[in-house]
């Protein structure tokens, strides 16, 4: 499985020199970082591990003017390379920098203690316990970037630590890639480059760029200047997305899969603390970062952000002032704006029927219920839900009693009525009316045993009946009969008091489904019949949620298209 690996550590303690010595490349890029001296931005290599994997890594600048670059590179990442240095030791931005990587969840990593060849035996065994003391469980190298010394067990090391940390990894299917960086490459276009957080990136993809909502479709991906058929979670990423401009996408935006993962403007999390947590606060979360206030109860907290994030269920995040003062993890990226400390209570303790309990309030989907980190599919296969499945829909049992009171109260005054009017063309409409307990007859839905009756009136009603097959269309003066002889499917009422027969009726929503475009000569052609009729029938098309008046002419809506009346 691909991973990316991280430096972090104090300015000048090496990171830079070692990344060279490991795979051969500068990543101080900027023409500022080569006369300075020192990191400002991100610098992406390869590194070739002993067992032929590759690792992605990001070499992170020091200073702490940058600790914001910092934080956008570090989020992401699957295990880190903490550098020391071993004359120096560990000084503010190796505690900054250990921090963050806490607070991210990053637990996993190797610690290099650097420029062994400038001190002496003592110095460098008492750095190494120092670095072992301040990492408790990492593997501790001594290196030199300038001689090699130790670089082949500090391959050794990661290689190991990688694949502990691979057979952990959980990727979700969902594509979601924080942009870090975006150039313009003569020939290609814009290229937008990332850590892919999970699913998988192919040419031809086609995504969502957020906060934006821009829709972008990827021409080729590539891997580390290479190209490749499909790029997967864990790896550092550049896609060309053509028809777009430079201009239009920055460091902080989101490529996501077009289905998933819609903008969050509230955040509840629980709570790390470093150091006390002001009202005011700048979060940082992927490679953004925004101005957020803070409403806090115990250990808990609502982030109420300036801008809007593209965040899930189990995300970390950085809250800084003037420096790290702490983080958090997602527990509800679409919470209520009222914070409720029990129901964090119940979403962090983790059972997972206690969670959905808490977080599905309404219809979902298997990708939804991902999406957002409550489910996965295989959990979902196991029964773990409260929830009931129809299809390609969840829905959770207190919202079907309450849908279920809701349509008996309303069918109780209205008997017979089509689903797709009753639910309101709901997507979920087809899936959730077999779970609500009703009659369904001639595509109308009844509450069990209030079938309607026309006993005593048999001979008034086949006249009608009689009357409406003859012409097609007749004036029914007894509203009472009408609606009992639509409700049993023998005829169709339309407007001004007159009805359709069940076949012409039928006819028209053939002539509706086949006419492009939908219109009312159209219509009346195809049938034969007056103009007055045929306005009539569509309005009840309109009705019956099969069509939709735009202008002088009539779009299909779903039911129309699916087929049902």
């Amino acid at each position: 499985m691909p991973l990316t690996v991280g430096t972090a550590g104090h300015i000048d303690h090496g990171k830079t020199w070692l990344v060279r010595a490991l795979t051969g490349k500068d990543t101080d890029r900027l023409p500022e970082e080569q006369k300075r001296g020192i990191s400002i931005d991100l610098g992406y290599a390869p590194l070739e591990l002993p067992d032929g994997r590759r690792l992605s890594l990001i070499d992170v600048p020091g200073h702490e003017r940058f600790v914001r670059n910092m934080v956008a590179g570090a989020t992401g990442i699957d295990l880190f390379l903490l550098v020391i240095d071993a004359n120096e030791g560990a000084r503010p931005q190796t505690h900054e920098h250990l921090a963050i990587l806490r607070l991210l969840g990053v637990e996993r990593g190797v610690v290099a203690v650097t420029k062994a060849d400038a001190v002496d035996e003592e110095t460098l065994a008492l750095a190494v316990e120092e670095a072992r003391e301040l990492v408790p469980g990492a593997p501790v190298v001594a290196v030199s970037a300038k001689t090699g010394a130790g670089l082949d067990e500090l391959r050794a090391s990661l290689a190991a630590v990688s694949e502990f940390v691979a057979q952990s990894h959980k990727p979700s299917e969902a594509a979601r890639l924080y942009v870090d960086r975006v150039f313009t490459l003569r020939g290609i276009g814009t290229v937008a480059t990332g850590t892919l957080w999970s699913g998988t990136l192919a040419e031809g993809d086609v995504l969502r760029a957020e906060p934006a909502g821009m829709v972008v479709r990827v021409r080729s991906v590539q891997v580390h200047d290479r190209p490749v058929e499909v790029a997967e979670a864990g790896q550092r990423v550049a896609v060309a997305l053509p028809g777009i401009e430079r201009t239009q996408l920055r460091r902080g935006d989101a490529l996501v899969a077009q289905s998933h993962y819609p903008l969050s403007y509230r955040l509840d999390v629980a709570l790390e603390e470093l150091e006390p947590i002001p009202d005011r606060v700048v979060v940082h979360h992927g490679t953004s970062h925004t101005p957020a206030r803070v409403v806090r109860s115990g250990n808990y907290a609502q982030l109420r952000l300036a801008e809007p994030v593209v965040a899930a269920r189990g995300d970390r995040v950085v809250l800084r002032t003037h420096t790290t003062v702490g983080g958090g993890r997602v527990l509800d990226p679409a919470p209520p704006r009222a914070l409720d400390p029990a129901r964090l209570e119940v979403l962090e303790r983790g059972d997972p029927v206690a969670i959905v309990r808490a977080l599905v309030r309404g219809p979902v989907t298997a990708a939804e219920l991902e999406r957002r980190g409550i489910l996965s599919p295989a959990e979902l296969a196991q029964g773990l839900a409260p929830l009931r499945c129809a299809g390609d829909w969840y829905f959770a049992d207190d919202w079907l009693v309450e849908l279920r009171e809701r349509v008996r109260a309303q069918l109780a005054k209205t008997p017979g009525v089509a689903p797709a009017q009753l639910l309101r063309n709901a997507p979920w409409t087809n899936a959730v009316v077999p779970l609500l307990g009703l009659e369904r007859r001639d595509g109308k839905l009844y509450l069990p045993g209030t079938a309607p009756s026309l006993a005593g009136r048999e001979d008034d009603a086949a006249r009608v009946v009689r009357a409406v097959d003859e012409a097609g269309v007749a004036k029914v003066d007894d509203r009472e009969l009408a609606t009992l002889l639509e409700q049993h499917g023998r005829i169709v009422r339309v407007g001004d008091g007159l009805a359709v027969s069940r076949e012409l009726y039928d006819r028209g929503l053939d002539a509706v489904r086949s006419a492009s475009p939908i219109t009312l000569a159209a219509v009346r052609d195809a049938l034969g019949v007056s103009r007055r009729v045929t306005q009539l029938l569509l309005e009840r098309y309109d009705a019956d949620g099969i069509t939709r008046r735009v202008g002088d002419e009539r779009v299909l809506r779903r039911a129309g298209r699916d087929g049902r009346a």
